[in-house]
């Protein structure tokens, strides 16, 4: 009995070994997931980065619904990134859009001061963004309205004859860092990502 048990479990591994070579088989044929990409890989994403406040902005807040109104609290925002507003102090204000700067002005208001309020951040009008490196007049620009990449390095005189068209910098007011190509960008093969107040660009120079 013993015997015909052992047989029979030595015959139930032998047919079990080649459908599970087949299993492992099928598993290899399936398409590996691959590495998540970079921002930078993802070109909707620089498309969509939305303007975020930097240090030295002025903005002015609004605060509408407190019992005893409350005058707009104009802010410039400070070297270490804060603003201070009254009964709530500091609030830093730096890399935030001026949406998630309302939530949290809103958020250290209410309930602990006030019961019901209504925030409203503004920026300045009067904001600026940079180009630097390889463009015939690099400088302080003021920002004006929607612009791209490849029109703020035509709005400050297009490259120079020494500009490496695949090394340009764009760096956001938060950090952020995006390397582009603007020959690509001009082609219409790579998306001309929006440039923000507080954005910097830099036009790399060729090395040979």
């Amino acid at each position: 009995m013993k015997f015909k048990s052992s047989s029979l479990l030595r015959l139930g591994a032998l047919t079990l070994l080649p459908l599970l070579a087949v299993m492992f088989a099928g598993c290899s044929d399936l398409p590996r997931q691959k590495n998540k990409p970079s921002v930078m890989d993802q070109p909707d994403m620089v498309a969509t980065t939305v303007a975020r406040l930097h240090v030295g902005d002025t903005i002015t807040i609004t605060l509408n619904g407190p019992p005893d109104p409350i005058e707009p609290q104009e802010k410039v925002i400070k070297d270490d990134g804060t603003i201070t507003l009254p009964a709530i102090g500091s609030v830093m204000a730096a890399g935030m859009t001026p949406g998630a700067l309302e939530d949290l002005i809103h958020a250290k208001y209410v309930p602990a001061v006030y019961t019901h309020l209504t925030v409203t951040v503004k920026a300045s009008n009067e904001r600026v963004y940079y180009v630097a490196g390889e463009v015939h007049r690099p400088g302080v620009n003021m920002y004006s309205g929607a612009l791209t990449v490849s029109k703020a390095i035509a709005a400050s005189g297009d490259v120079t004859d020494f500009a490496d068209y695949g090394d340009i910098t764009l760096t956001r007011a938060n950090g952020d860092r995006y390397k582009l190509n603007l020959r690509r960008i001009l082609a219409g093969h790579d998306q001309d990502p929006p440039v923000f107040p507080g954005d910097q660009i830099v036009v790399g120079r060729r090395t040979w």
